[in-house]
């Protein structure tokens, strides 16, 4: 029993390395796919493509190619002297990319591992094999567009090559996913070549294309500096509207201050002109009251004096009548003590003693009458002249009132048409001066010219004024001196040698022109004759020539003559 166990182990263990070396065999000659690869097993037992699950791959008997099916980016350039050609004969660089791959059937996996094999594992070498169908492609649909046509329909451009690259690509068992064109430009002018018939006459295109575009952006760039400038324009004369329109609201609201202010001015001066009448209102009132309280006073002392002087003239006649009462009394007894002497006599004087009394009655009756009268006069007189001051004293007060009021009212009337004046003056002197820079150069030197006509007879009067205190005048005519060329023969007529300048500057003058333009030529030559004068060493002295020092008065000046003055009447 123990013989057999040893043998039966033996064969398990072999067996079983056995079987190990079997699957590690098969493992080694499996060949999965995968979603991104195909495999195509050829040799022993004919083709096969295998897509989905795997093979058992025979050394030497067999071989296995395994193909790309994912999606390759081929790109493709074509620039410069290999641009593209495009119907109107203008040359344009290009830069294509093409997405493609191998179809997922089991035909075109076998097609491209036959015709393209490793290489769809290796996109550089699978453009070089197929860039020529691209840019035979390429060059096709574009020489059956413009350049513009390219530009602008790049989508339909791209569908025919993608079109006219679908077949011939399905014959490497590829197809062609999409295709992108990344770049589109015109090429450089340099690659151009005269000698070929294409590029002539795309450099023909070319050049009118980009004179008349380069001619209408000079037009569109003129343009645009023209519109420019007029809204420079524009802007500036809205700016200088408003600018003037500010000067203007500027030179309103200075004139409103300063109207303002002569308002505020005149208000003051006509409140400074009210204070000053109230004060000598005031001042009258107290100068009235003391006046009157003087007049008062002065009533009373002259009432005091009429009463003393009454009193003195009552007690003047009092002792006058007195007087007289001692004298009757005395001539009675005068006449009583007569009496014994004769009755004739004594009727006689009773007689003359009764017409004494009477007569002295009748003057002590008259002189109290006259001094009643005189003082009643002199009452009536102080009454009356303090009647007289005090009315005087209103009178003047009113008048002091009135001219107070009067001036006050002066004073308002005048600021009122100072006022409303400046008022005036400023609107129409800002009239003025509008109107003044609306006009031309050529009128304002009308202006000029009208208004130097207008001032020259008072320039020319000016001018004759010093002639008025000549009193004689002297002629010295000069050949050769400056300004004298014309004056003599213009005054004498004209000589011969001096007809064609001289002579006629005054040889059709009458005698006041020819004496005006004489005088006008002395004043001129006054100072270069006395600066020759002087450096000849000779003095002008009382209108006669001495040498300088002889004369004490040569260095006074000559006085002209007094114009004797017309007749007031």
């Amino acid at each position: 029993m123990p013989n057999l166990t040893l043998p039966l182990i033996l064969a398990v263990i072999g067996g079983f390395i056995l079987i190990i070396l079997i699957g590690a065999l098969i493992a080694k000659l499996y060949r999965k796919a995968t979603p991104e690869r195909a495999l195509m097993r050829t040799g022993l037992g004919g083709g096969k493509v295998i897509t989905d699950g795997g093979t058992i791959v025979l050394p030497f008997l067999q071989q296995i190619t395994e193909v790309n099916l994912q999606t390759l980016r081929l790109e493709v350039q074509r620039r410069n002297q290999d641009a593209l050609i495009t119907r109107d004969r203008l040359r344009v660089d290009v830069r294509a990319e093409f997405y493609v791959r191998v179809a997922k059937n089991v035909d075109s996996i076998m097609v491209a591992a036959q015709t393209l094999g490793l290489r769809t594992f290796r996109p550089d070498e699978l453009t070089g094999q197929l860039q020529g169908k691209f840019i035979d492609a390429l060059r096709a649909v574009a020489a059956t567009t413009t350049m513009d046509e390219l530009h602008e329909k790049r989508v339909e451009f791209v569908m025919q090559v993608q079109k006219s690259v679908t077949e011939d690509l399905s014959r490497n068992g590829l197809e062609l996913e999409s295709v992108s064109l990344t770049e589109l430009d015109q090429t450089s002018r340099e690659f151009f070549k005269d000698s070929n018939a294409f590029d002539a006459q795309g450099l023909a295109k070319l050049t009118e294309i980009t004179e008349s575009k380069r001619k209408e952006r000079n037009d569109i760039e003129q343009n645009t500096r023209l519109s420019i400038e007029q809204k420079n324009l524009e802007v500036e004369r809205q700016s200088l509207t408003v600018r003037q329109i500010e000067a203007q609201a500027q030179f309103e609201q200075e004139q409103a201050i300063q109207m303002s202010k002569a308002a505020q001015e005149a208000r003051i001066m006509r409140e400074r002109a009210e204070r000053e009448r109230e004060g000598r209102e005031a001042q009258i009132t107290s100068e009235q009251a003391v006046k009157e309280a003087n007049i008062n006073a002065e009533k009373a002392v002259a009432a005091r004096e009429i009463q003393r002087k009454r009193e003195l003239d009552i007690a003047n006649q009092e002792a006058r009548i007195a007087v007289a009462k001692k004298s009757e009394e005395l001539s009675k007894a005068d006449a009583e003590a007569a009496a014994a002497r004769a009755i004739m006599v004594k009727a006689e004087e009773q007689v003359k003693t009764v017409q004494e009394v009477a007569a002295a009655e009748r003057a002590k009756e008259i002189v109290v009458i006259k001094a009643r009268e005189t003082a009643e006069q002199d009452a009536v007189r102080v009454i009356v002249a303090a009647d007289a001051d005090r009315k005087a004293a209103e009178d003047r007060a009113a008048a002091v009132r009135t001219q107070a009021q009067a001036e006050g009212d002066r004073v308002r009337i005048v600021a009122e048409a100072d006022e409303k004046r400046l008022a005036v003056e400023a609107a129409g002197l800002h009239a003025i001066n509008v109107a003044k820079n609306l006009l031309g150069e050529g009128i304002m030197a009308f202006e000029v010219r009208k208004e130097l006509v207008a001032k020259l007879e008072g320039i020319i009067t000016a001018a004759m004024k010093p002639a008025e205190k000549i009193d004689s005048i002297r002629m010295l005519h000069i050949n050769g001196m400056p300004g004298a060329a014309g004056g003599g023969a213009g005054i004498g007529g004209g000589t011969t040698s001096d007809a064609g300048s001289g002579g006629g500057n005054g040889g059709g003058a009458g005698l006041p022109n020819q004496l005006v333009n004489a005088l006008l030529q002395y004043r001129m030559q006054v100072p270069m004759v006395e600066k020759m004068i002087s450096e000849l060493g000779l003095n002008l002295s009382e209108g006669k020539l001495v040498p300088d020092g002889l004369s004490e008065g040569a260095a006074k000046p000559v006085k002209p003559a007094t114009p004797a003055k017309p007749d007031a009447k």
